[in-house]
């Protein structure tokens, strides 16, 4: 499943890239696809936060799935990743909402 974990891997940097794009921005960036990003107070620290919950995610992302460097195909352990994303997904959608209201313009 190495060609699996690649795989894993180069999404993970996907993410990574987001995460460096979101911390170089000027203007504030977007989190939810296809929704413009609210007027922040203070756009510098709102994007570097944005980039940091991007970094965390492709981090915790690959941690995630070097299961895949030692498990056999078809392995029930593919569920427990599945869940593992899942929550993931759901830990970083909870806390960029804590990031915008902190940095959201009153």
């Amino acid at each position: 499943m190495v060609v699996g974990f690649i795989i894993w891997s180069i999404v993970a940097s996907i993410f990574m890239l987001i995460g460096i794009s979101a911390w170089k921005s000027k203007q504030e960036v977007g989190f939810f696809t296809f929704s413009k990003p609210p007027k922040m107070k203070d756009v510098v620290k709102y994007n570097h936060a944005v980039g940091k919950l991007w970094f965390l995610f492709a981090t915790i992302l690959e941690i995630i799935g070097i299961p895949f460097l030692f498990i056999e195909q078809n392995s029930p352990i593919f569920i427990l990743i599945i869940f593992e994303v899942i929550i993931l997904v759901i830990a970083i959608i909870i806390i960029y909402l804590r990031i915008e209201k902190k940095y959201r313009q009153q």
